[in-house]
């Protein structure tokens, strides 16, 4: 772990938090570049109509736009929840060097939850994976957010 993940995956769990407060289900992400946050998601399926606007997805094409480039080198994705595999194959697209998750998902995570794209010998491109960066923390999150739906 780096020394930045937990104040990083702060700043994701915060996207989380207002994605919670607006509907969503509460998954929050940010890209980082040279220690420097370039671009933040949330969760917009919801209120976007959009199957796609997982937060990852939401703060990778942030990030493209922030950048001027949909490559991503040297870049490290932070996320509350384990990725699905759209969310991977998006992850492979960029070509990010780091993808930090905090809470394992156990029915569709695809960094090692239920499978593990990441290593994948049919991706031509690999990308260090830590997972479990303040799992507790968001797993909380998650965990109260359907609570109160019920």
């Amino acid at each position: 772990m780096h020394a930045q993940d937990a104040s990083f995956m702060d700043a994701a769990l915060r996207q989380a938090e207002q994605s919670a407060a607006a509907g969503e289900i509460p998954v929050g992400a940010i890209v980082v570049t040279a220690g420097e946050v370039v671009a933040s998601g949330q969760n917009r399926s919801i209120r976007d109509s959009d199957p796609s606007a997982h937060a990852e997805i939401v703060a990778l094409r942030a990030a493209g736009n922030a950048q001027s480039n949909y490559r991503l080198n040297d870049a490290t994705l932070y996320v509350t929840l384990e990725p699905c595999a759209m969310c991977i194959g998006a992850a492979v697209q960029a070509r990010i060097s780091r993808l930090v998750f905090g809470a394992y998902d156990r029915k569709a995570g695809a960094a090692g939850g239920i499978i593990d794209l990441t290593d994948s010998p049919a991706f031509n491109h690999r990308f260090e994976v830590l997972g479990g960066v303040l799992a507790d923390r968001c797993g909380a999150v998650l965990q109260d957010f359907f609570r109160s739906r019920r």
